[in-house]
């Protein structure tokens, strides 16, 4: 009876804990045996818990999912070609001092706008107005000695008639004239100059705009001169219209090249192009502008090419230097199938949709995109079928291959517009 006891023991020992206790010890003692069989049961695991792994999977108490389907829209439509730029005035004046001075008084406020002709500064006139009163002394000098020199000429012709005086004299005398002709020449330019330089104490705004800061306060010496050292003094940028600047990539403009030789679009460098603009905040493309410059070569660094629009801007409401996008068309008016931008996935590199079948089973196309239109729609170039029943509300719900219960709705669209 020992012996069995000892066996039962044995037994128990062997399948209790002290089996369990050996084993732990074991995979202790080896990394690659407990890392074997880490993986063992992460397998067993998935293929527990993985749909259709093991056995069949029980369906689910709540029926199929439910989603919405519908067919891509079919439509006319313009394709658009979308940017990012930049607004700027279409003038741009930096108010810089023409004469040295002292700045006498400011007569704008800070950041309003002007109208052309607006006084804006004025530089400490009286050493100008005393110039100007010392140049038109010099020149009622030199009309003085100019009518002597008359004067002198024609009493030496009366004596050379006569032979009273030599005919070197007379010579004489006309080289005086002609002397005094030029310096009174000379001295209506320095009262012209001097007239000059005390218009220019007063500077006035060369354009209608918006006005800057004033750079220079009062009391400030000022450096004129027509270099680039004279002192800035403020600057003026227009605001209506307003230019809006984006830069192109070469692969665009080639593509836009060949569709302008197959008659699709026009030429912008021929034809005012209309384009639409719009604020990061706007939702929809409500300002219309035309394109007006494009540049004569690509940036050899960026491989683009400059581009200009102009838009009006009746109510002030864009600032040069704000950031926005444009869009341009790309090709004429023809039939394309859209669909919502919900209703497309991603798969890695490729976008996809599902669709449902016949047997109301979930598929997956991959599909290739086309520019994007209104409504947040997403024009298809081609994966799909315009009789395709797409599911373009509940991916969440659908798996491919599985059941689902469709729901039919609609796509709404607005025709050509942007």
């Amino acid at each position: 009876m020992k012996p069995a006891a000892e066996n039962e023991s044995r037994e128990t020992d062997a399948n209790g804990p002290s089996a369990v206790a050996a084993v732990t010890a074991r995979l202790r003692q080896s990394p690659r045996l407990a890392a074997a069989a880490a993986v063992a049961v992460a397998v067993v695991a998935v293929a527990l818990l993985w749909p259709g792994g093991g056995d069949k999977a029980a369906p689910s108490p709540f029926g199929p999912p439910q989603v919405t389907v519908s067919k891509p829209l079919v439509d006319e439509r313009i394709e658009w070609k979308e940017f990012t730029g930049q607004f700027e005035a279409a003038e741009y004046v930096e108010v810089r001092a023409r004469i040295s001075g002292y700045l006498k008084s400011i007569h704008f406020e800070d950041g309003k706008r002007v109208s052309k002709g607006d006084l804006l500064f004025v530089i400490e006139p009286e050493p100008f107005e005393l110039a100007l009163a010392t140049t038109k002394a010099q020149l009622a000098d030199a009309v003085a000695k100019q009518e002597l020199a008359k004067v002198q000429l024609a009493r030496t012709s009366e004596l050379a008639k006569k032979n009273f005086a030599a005919a070197s004299t007379r010579d004489q005398r006309i080289a005086e004239l002609r002397s005094a002709t030029a310096a009174v020449d000379i001295a209506k330019a320095a009262v012209d100059t001097a007239n000059l330089n005390l218009a220019y104490t007063r500077l006035t705004a060369p354009v209608s705009g918006r006005v800057s800061r004033h750079e220079v306060s009062v009391g400030n010496l000022v450096i004129g001169g027509a270099g680039g050292t004279s002192t800035l003094l403020t600057t003026i940028v227009t605001l209506d219209p307003i230019d809006f600047t984006f830069d192109v990539s070469e692969a665009d403009v080639l593509a836009y090249k060949r569709a302008v030789e197959v008659g699709d679009v026009q030429s912008a460098r021929d034809n005012l192009i209309p384009v639409f603009a719009q604020l990061p905040d706007d939702k929809s493309w409500t300002r219309q502008g035309t394109v007006n410059f494009v540049d004569n070569q690509f940036n050899r660094s960026s491989g683009t090419i400059r581009l200009r629009a102009s838009f009006p801007n009746l109510d002030l409401f864009i600032v040069p230097g704000q950031f926005g996008r444009i869009r341009a068309p790309v090709s004429k008016p023809h039939r394309v199938m859209l669909l919502p931008e919900s209703a497309i996935a991603s798969d890695q590199a490729r976008k996809v949709v599902f669709v449902v079948g016949d047997d109301n089973t979930v598929g997956v196309k991959i599909v290739s995109l086309g520019p994007r239109a209104e409504n947040d729609l997403r024009i298809i170039r081609g994966g799909i079928t315009p009789d395709d029943r797409v599911i373009i509300n509940g991916l969440m719900r659908i798996r491919p291959g599985a059941k689902v219960k469709p729901e039919e709705g609609k796509i709404q669209g607005n025709g050509t517009k942007p």
